[in-house]
């Protein structure tokens, strides 16, 4: 028997309960690594509060507020796609799904040590400190700006841990893991730049590394939305019919 056909006659005998329930994993997956990306607006709620001047000047502080809440959702929603894809990934190796759940934790854990970060400054603007907390505001905004290493370094890490995963259970097109695959080690030497204070266009070529992982991440999540997981690679709970029998 062919491998096609082996692949087929496994497609075939999956029990229809069991597809329904993989469909809705890889649906929960796919919807939560979708909003993730719902904190993009953060680039125009924030241009207010990185004037040096934020906590003594005048204003609304709703645009900090709101971006501030868009983040704790992506915080939320990037463990709740580790959780939700965890059933079925873990088939394929317990220890790296384990890990993809304890990395995504960790990002969140960044999230949201820089929306406290946020949230003290606007405090302190509310409470009218002033002039006097200039400095303390722009150590907050920098505390705020480092809190992002965790959204910076950590998709590489997510990256190789369920990329090597859904790669190998070719739960996916084998194209959406290789870009994350390719993406990762440019993700980590833009970090490096970063914390070595590196400009000019080293730098911006390693910046480039940020865009193959969002497309890697949105496209997982398109992905997993509109088709789900491809039925021959999940094989844990199927009644496959083995070879020869």
């Amino acid at each position: 028997m062919n491998a096609n056909a082996y692949s087929d006659k496994q497609t075939l005998n999956i029990p229809q309960t069991t597809k329904a329930r993989s469909r809705k994993i890889a649906l929960a997956g796919g919807i939560f690594y979708l909003l993730t990306f719902v904190s993009i607006p953060t680039a125009v709620l924030y241009a207010g509060v990185r004037d040096p001047n934020f906590i003594a000047g005048a204003g609304s502080d709703n645009p900090v507020i709101i971006g501030a809440i868009l983040e704790i959702i992506v915080a939320l929603a990037g463990i709740a796609t580790a959780v939700a894809l965890y059933p079925v990934v873990k088939r394929q190796n317990e220890s790296l799904a384990l890990g993809f759940v304890g990395a995504r934790t960790l990002e969140a854990a960044t999230i949201f040590g820089g929306v406290v970060s946020l949230m003290t400054l606007v405090t302190l603007r509310q409470s009218g400190a002033g002039t006097e907390a200039l400095f303390t505001g722009r150590a907050l905004l920098a505390m705020y700006d480092w809190f992002h290493l965790g959204q910076t370094l950590i998709p590489a890490v997510n990256a190789a841990l369920i990329g090597t995963l859904v790669y190998r259970a070719r739960l996916v097109p084998r194209i959406l893991p290789i870009l994350g695959f390719i993406a990762a080690p440019l993700l980590v030497a833009h970090v490096i730049m970063l914390m070595f204070d590196v400009s000019g266009p080293l730098l911006t070529l390693t910046t480039l590394g940020v865009l193959p992982i969002a497309i890697w991440e949105f496209s997982l999540g398109v992905y997993l939305t509109v088709k789900g997981f491809k039925p021959s690679a999940i094989t844990a709970e199927y009644d496959i019919v083995q070879p020869g029998r």
